[in-house]
């Protein structure tokens, strides 16, 4: 087993593509075919199911990725260590929500590659349960989530800021002048939420179910940005975080209710597992993050 195709193994696994594979590794695609097929060969197992064009990881495969991970970082480790590199470089593999990457992320970005051009930022979109356990698995440096306060024991979780989570309407709703709104008054109202897995959905569902308030029906997106254009074209009410609505909100097209429930407030997180190595390039990104995410 070698270094090159535990390097090629773990590439193919990310882009779920021989040709990706070889483009991003500088291969010809029989290169690529012939180090997994090696692999296969000395491990006893099939690490792909090949379906047609379409490449899935077998059992195997997500086995033995987690520890190809975890091998690749130790020689990064030890390259870096012995060649007394301080200065960043490689990839960082960040995982965030969709409201973090879209509306607190990129200014953190922007300024790193600008600071750091020789570093290469992999930056994935997923929920925030997904995030955590794939960062256990070794398969991001970091993850941003946005969630109540978490506690784990693989995992280094930092609370970077609380994020307001408000109840929204659009501007010519009847519950948009009202002094003040309760669940109460959600009886019978057309919500649009997140995800099933959203953090802050299951906080609103929760005092919705302790009121036994029932909306009329409720719809389920998996883009924020889908959720602020149909409310604005008056399809319902919603819950977001307070970063992803600002510019709506300014603009006049989405109003936040004044509510006077339980409060619903989450906290931007920055985790790393406890035993990977920390790269100068991870830890210059976490102390950015912890300058610019307050």
């Amino acid at each position: 087993m070698e270094i090159r195709q535990l390097k090629t193994f773990q590439t193919t696994a990310k882009t779920l593509s021989f040709s990706s594979a070889a483009e991003m590794l500088n291969y010809a695609q029989s290169t690529v075919s012939s180090q997994i097929l090696a692999l296969e060969e000395e491990l006893g197992a099939p690490l792909f199911d090949r379906l047609g064009k379409q490449v899935v990881l077998t059992d195997a495969g997500r086995r033995l990725l987690t520890y190809a991970e975890q091998i690749l970082a130790l020689v990064d480790e030890a390259q870096q260590v012995v060649n007394g590199h301080e200065v960043p470089a490689g990839t960082i593999t960040i995982g965030a929500p969709e409201s973090l990457c879209v509306y607190v992320l990129p200014p953190l970005l922007r300024r790193y590659r600008e600071e750091y051009p020789q570093v290469r930022l992999a930056l994935q979109p997923g929920s925030c349960p997904d995030l955590r356990r794939l960062t256990k698995d070794g398969r991001f440096d970091i993850v941003f989530t946005l969630e109540p306060a978490v506690h784990s024991t693989d995992l280094d979780v930092e609370v970077m800021r609380s994020e307001s989570i408000c109840v929204i309407a659009p501007p010519d709703h009847p519950l948009a002048h009202k002094s003040q709104v309760t669940a109460a008054d959600l009886q019978g109202e057309p919500v649009l939420l997140t995800e099933a897995t959203c953090s802050y959905r299951r906080l609103f569902e929760a005092i919705l179910e302790r009121a036994d308030v029932h909306p009329a029906m409720a719809l389920d997106f998996t883009s924020v940005e889908a959720i602020k254009q149909c409310v604005r074209s008056g399809m319902g009410l919603a819950v977001l975080p307070a970063v992803a609505i600002a510019r709506e909100v300014a603009a006049g097209e989405i109003v936040v209710l004044n509510w006077a429930d339980m409060p619903i407030s989450v906290t931007v997180q920055l985790s790393h597992h406890k035993d990977k190595w920390i790269s100068p390039a991870v830890q210059a990104f976490m102390a950015m993050a912890r300058e610019m995410i307050v």
